[in-house]
């Protein structure tokens, strides 16, 4: 087995752990690396979305209780896990967008998010790092926020006259964004299961995709392989019980053709501070070599 490598995933929100790179953070803790969620808040702002727990004892407790299910899906995955402390701005809606509350975590200062963020990358160390592109995945303000605070951090965690207050300098040495929400793959599950007789909950998302938006598979650089995690995966976001509805559409497509069609979760590399290859198959491609020499 190769040295003990240290990953980080920082997200906006629990449960987006496990929705996005779950199978992945479950591969490289089988295979024996330090694997850290970092969620940036504590999703105070989030919907009951299960039917089946819209329950008076926990919409009165849903902060506690969401909680509780990120320490389950941490247990699952094998992950270590940090909460960094900020509230969730929730979703604005209405025309004009209504201004984003004072004191939650897309409207507090970039600086006072970014050494946070800073101060647990320098105690944890990880050589990889992986967040949300510029778009968030989706443009909910706090995953704009959790990817503009993980760049910043990224940078900056090595520089010794930065956040000087927030740990001794440690560099990252290779920056990731998550892509899981593709066109192509979503065509090919939707034909799949077509093609099973199974009803496909993809028809109207794929009627409605804009053609003059970019697929984000075409941004990607690396495709890790981890179909054998992906029933980890799901436990881990079944775990999220007040988020996750398990007859919903996550669950759709059943695992044998997901491992057959597409049994990757794929990224692309924004920083690397090592050699490496593209396309990848490796996270760590390069970081070995690195650390070793």
């Amino acid at each position: 087995m190769a040295d003990k490598l240290r990953l980080m995933t920082v997200h906006a929100h629990p449960d987006d752990e496990s929705s996005k790179g779950a199978a992945t953070t479950a591969r490289y803790v089988a295979d024996g690396h330090e694997v850290m969620v970092v969620t940036c808040t504590g999703g105070e702002a989030g919907s009951i979305l299960n039917p089946a727990m819209d329950r008076p004892e926990v919409v009165e407790n849903l902060t506690e209780v969401r909680r509780q299910e990120m320490a389950k899906a941490a247990e699952i995955l094998g992950v270590q896990h940090r909460w960094l402390g900020f509230v969730d701005s929730g979703l604005p809606e209405g025309d004009p967008l209504p201004p984003l509350p004072e004191g939650v975590f897309a409207t507090t200062p970039m600086e006072v998010s970014t050494r946070e963020l800073v101060a647990v990358i320098r105690e944890f160390r990880p050589h990889v790092v992986i967040t949300y592109d510029e778009n968030g995945g989706y443009p909910h303000p706090d995953h704009i926020r959790c990817h503009e605070i993980s760049v910043a951090a990224f940078d900056a965690a090595g520089d010794p006259d930065l956040y000087q207050d927030a740990g001794e300098p440690w560099q990252p040495l290779k920056l990731y964004y998550s892509h899981g929400f593709s066109r192509k793959r979503m065509q090919l599950f939707h034909e799949a299961l077509l093609a099973r007789d199974i009803e496909s909950p993809y028809g109207e998302w794929l009627a409605k995709w804009d053609s003059s938006r970019p697929d984000p598979d075409e941004r990607v650089t690396t495709r890790v392989e981890c179909a054998e995690y992906f029933a980890q995966r799901d436990d881990a976001l079944r775990a999220h019980a007040t988020q996750i509805d398990p007859n919903s559409r996550w669950f759709a497509v059943p695992l044998d053709i997901q491992q057959d069609l597409w049994p990757t979760e794929d990224y692309e590399l924004v920083r690397s501070l090592v050699d490496t290859t593209l396309p990848e198959d490796d996270l760590f491609s390069g970081v070995q070599e690195k650390v070793c020499a």
